[in-house]
């Protein structure tokens, strides 16, 4: 029981870093019906954004006092997301608007996409370094244990990201079912040229949607930067699987994306009580979601964005 529970919490704790990030793969998909695959770089630049700033706070964090550790943990969460934020409103305008102006087909959105990817890949690199194994200032004692559920230890670090990544999910599903915002979100998803000719600003709409994502891509990025190490590379398979999870889900559905990132977290680290080498972990996490797909094709909760409301 001891070592199920130390694998459920550390399923749970990736699990809700995917889940942030496949919201907004999601969101994007429930507004265009296309996948924006520079996403990943978008939640890259959520941990750039947040570590300059927490650096610049607290420098190898060592002097940092215990009462400021809450304000740079917020800190950290709000500045990763307002870079993140800022990136994805630039890509809507850039690699996306132009297109959908000219009534480009999917492919161009496709490679437009894949395009700004590598870009702010590089980009990265090339401010930053290549490098996969930078690290947060060590600011608090991340291992720090909170209590012991059955024996298991849970970390001050595993609470943080967990209810971090509730409360942001909470707040998107009110924001998407109970606001203007959310319901000029949830027309254009069922019917952008009805939603248009009832008075919804489309463009706005949708750059709002692309910045909702990116908030939450960010604050990812950040807790998934003090969680492991982080470097321009570092969206690549966090996004497969945050895609991954949005597809077990249900694509364009704001819950089954949660669910489906919080599922697939728990699947990859289960595997070691089965006495699977871990090296199959990511084997054992697909063929989960390809078997979910094969008996309920549209993912767990279907892929309409307005059955979120």
């Amino acid at each position: 029981m001891t070592d199920f529970m130390n694998y459920l919490i550390l399923g749970i704790t990736r699990g809700s870093m995917y889940a942030l990030i496949a919201l907004g793969y999601t969101l994007v998909y429930g507004v265009l019906q296309l996948i924006n695959f520079a996403h990943s770089e978008v939640f890259m630049s959520g941990a750039f954004g947040s570590y300059a700033i927490v650096h610049l706070l607290v420098g190898d964090g060592k002097a940092t006092p215990s009462w400021a550790v809450p304000f740079i943990l917020i800190v950290g969460i709000l500045s990763g997301a307002l870079t993140a934020a800022v990136i994805a409103w630039m890509l809507e305008r850039v690699a996306y608007r132009p297109l959908r102006r000219r009534g480009a087909p999917k492919l161009a959105f496709l490679i437009s996409a894949i395009g700004a990817s590598f870009f702010l890949s590089q980009l990265a690199g090339k401010l930053f370094g290549r490098l996969t194994s930078n690290a947060f200032p060590e600011f608090f004692d991340q291992n720090a244990v909170i209590f012991k559920p059955f024996g298991a230890e849970v970390h001050v670090l595993q609470v943080v990201i967990i209810v971090a990544a509730v409360v942001m999910m909470i707040f998107l599903d009110r924001l998407v079912s109970a606001t203007k915002l959310g319901r000029s979100i949830r027309a254009i998803s069922e019917d952008a040229p009805t939603a248009a000719l009832m008075g919804i600003d489309i463009d706005k709409t949708i750059s709002r949607t692309f910045v909702i994502g990116g908030l939450l891509g960010g604050a990812a990025g950040f807790l998934f930067g003090l969680n492991f190490s982080f470097g321009n590379t570092m969206g690549f398979i966090p996004g497969v699987k945050a895609f991954a999870a949005a597809v077990l889900g249900g694509i364009g559905n704001i819950r089954g994306a949660m669910i489906g990132g919080l599922l697939l977290g728990i699947v990859e680290n289960l595997v070691p009580l089965i006495n699977i080498d871990t090296k199959w972990t990511d084997v054992v996490a697909f063929v989960v979601l390809v078997l979910v797909l094969m008996f309920r094709p549209t993912g767990i909760l279907g892929e309409r964005l307005g059955r979120a409301a």
